[in-house]
């Protein structure tokens, strides 16, 4: 993947991906996140993606990339630590494919171009019937995040976890607050993201011509606005605290247990490679300690795994058991953890979980998409306007290849629990009273 600056705050990542029939053009807005802007950019997405001025209804959008082979349009949004990045994508086949020689990566940019810098406005501002019926579908998407009680536990750990850190913004917006959005508001946070957010474009399965075409239309969109780019957030992590215990009360059938760890101190892009076998060992594959002791030797959790999320160097575990178990689960987890850091590793489990990863790996660039996220997460990590080289995949495979039980143990030693929140029934609460 190639990677050069084309204008302040705007890089081009590009790569020709020839094994592939079909190319993809992604422009990715990356800008640090505010709590007073959250919602709107929560909202933004989901009213970009319904069409845009040269094709501002969604019967015509569709039909559009209907004749264009089936080609696929995406915004979306994808908090990335303390920065908030929402993305504009179009998919379709090569040029070289169209059965009547179609000019299609053209088209392609004008899509994306257009879905990015040319929205559908009414007087100066969104369609207001556009936002009224987005507000509705942002509304319930963030009601029913209490019906999910495991993405609603780690949610609540979280916000426990991160509290008035840059990383506590609540990306995904605030309930209380989408009523309030007006087109107004949206269009200011969407004029906001244009003016500060530090651009990153991506085109594969491109040629070098088709690259600088699309590389010039961008250009000619951002000479029209008065850019200032802000710098991103660098990647944090928590200092290490007393753990704090919480507990809400639900009449559910199952109780959700969700701990968070921090390593004191932000991860470091070398320590990545021991990070992710780290995670494997610990509880992030069917051969770590959490699944095969924890939930199948003890019975003590339906599920049990762990995550890390590099950006603010925190480890998440989350386990389903039942409620009268869920102090005993937790010390399971804890001295599973502690016997990492401290007893043996057998080399039969630090090779499975490592050959489990390689296969993972490797499948990373079997799809334009699986190729594009890689890459700018990888951008991310190094820090947007970072000279630090970006790791391919292949490096990626080799520096993991390269772990030793020591590193392994080097990074599941500097992990201290902060939060453990557990939703569990009222009674089993009074019990443990």
């Amino acid at each position: 993947m190639e990677r050069t600056l084309i204008a302040p705050g705007v890089h081009l990542s590009c790569d020709p991906a020839s094994k592939f029939n079909r190319c993809r053009i992604s422009i990715h807005f990356a800008f640090p996140a505010e709590r007073k802007t959250a919602t709107a950019h929560a909202l933004l997405p989901l009213v970009m993606e319904r069409g845009y001025a040269d094709c501002p209804d969604m019967t015509q959008l569709t039909k559009k990339l209907a004749k264009l082979y089936g080609a696929d349009l995406t915004v979306d949004a994808r908090p990335m630590g303390c920065n908030h990045n929402l993305c504009v994508s179009v998919t379709g086949i090569k040029d070289a494919f169209a059965l009547e020689g179609e000019a299609l990566t053209a088209e392609y940019t004008k899509i994306a171009l257009g879905a990015a810098f040319h929205p559908y406005f009414v007087d100066g501002c969104f369609d207001p019937q556009a936002v009224s019926i987005e507000k509705q579908m942002l509304k319930k998407g963030l009601e029913d995040e209490i019906n999910d009680k495991r993405i609603y536990c780690l949610h609540q750990a979280n916000r426990e976890f991160f509290g008035d850190s840059p990383a506590g913004v609540r990306q995904e917006g605030y309930l209380e607050e989408v009523d309030g959005l007006t087109p107004a508001v949206l269009t200011d946070a969407y004029r906001q993201m244009l003016r500060t957010a530090n651009i990153e474009l991506l085109v594969l399965g491109c040629d070098a011509a088709q690259t600088a075409a699309i590389r010039d239309a961008l250009l000619a969109e951002l000479a029209c606005i008065d850019r200032a780019p802000l710098p991103l957030v660098e990647n944090m992590a928590m200092p290490a605290i007393a753990p704090v215990h919480k507990t809400e009360n639900y009449d559910m059938v199952q109780a959700k247990l969700c701990m968070l760890f921090t390593l004191g101190q932000p991860m470091q892009p070398q320590q990545l490679a021991a990070v992710r076998l780290a995670m494997a060992l610990y509880g992030g594959s069917v051969t770590s300690r959490l699944f095969l002791n924890v939930r199948e030797r003890d019975h003590l959790c339906y599920y049990c795994s762990s995550s890390f999320q590099s950006f603010t160097g925190s480890m998440a575990v989350n386990s389903g058991v039942e409620h009268a178990d869920a102090a005993r689960a937790e010390q399971a987890i804890l001295k599973e953890l502690a016997d990492l850091c401290t007893g043996p590793i057998t080399d039969e489990e630090f090779e499975d979980c490592r050959r489990g990863l390689l296969s993972g790996m490797n499948g990373v660039e079997d799809s334009l998409g699986g190729i594009e996220s890689w890459y700018y997460i990888e951008v991310l990590r190094a820090g947007a306007n970072s000279a630090a080289p970006i790791q391919s995949p292949e490096q990626a495979r080799n520096a993991l290849r390269a772990v030793t039980k020591d590193e392994v143990r080097d990074i599941l030693r500097r992990l201290t629990l902060s939060v453990s929140y557990l939703l569990t029934k009222e009674d089993t609460a009074h019990a443990a009273e």
